[in-house]
């Protein structure tokens, strides 16, 4: 009982987070070229320049609402690395993210449409 008391009292000292969130989604992938984005396919919707080797994900717009917000760290079951939230899908898209795969096409369109697991820990204001 006191490590456990001890955990709570030290993440509360730290500010590190309490608990990890979890959700199922669907993942589909996109690409830095015109005929996929709206104007500068290097430009997320808040701004941030995304290059190509950037792991970054668009997230649907009830997802920022559930607290994933710009500059979330992401791990996607399945795929390597920590994922960043550095854009949105259009304003039709629930329980969606989209996988930022640079000018590989290819990859995206083999990438296809999944059902994939997220995890975060929320972000403290």
């Amino acid at each position: 009982m006191r490590s456990v008391l001890a955990l709570c009292a030290l993440t509360l000292v730290l500010g590190l987070p309490s608990s990890e969130q979890r959700a199922t989604v669907t993942a589909s992938a996109y690409n830095s070229l015109p005929s996929q984005t709206d104007g500068n396919p290097n430009e997320g919707a808040w701004g941030d320049e995304i290059k190509p080797g950037m792991k970054v994900i668009a997230v649907s717009p009830d997802l920022l609402e559930s607290g994933l917000d710009r500059g979330t760290e992401v791990q996607i079951d399945g795929l390597e690395g920590t994922w960043t939230v550095l854009d949105r899908t259009a304003s039709r898209h629930r329980n969606r993210i989209d996988i930022y795969m640079g000018i590989d096409v290819d990859a995206a369109i083999a990438w296809g449409l999944k059902k994939v697991t997220i995890s975060w820990s929320p972000t403290t204001p």
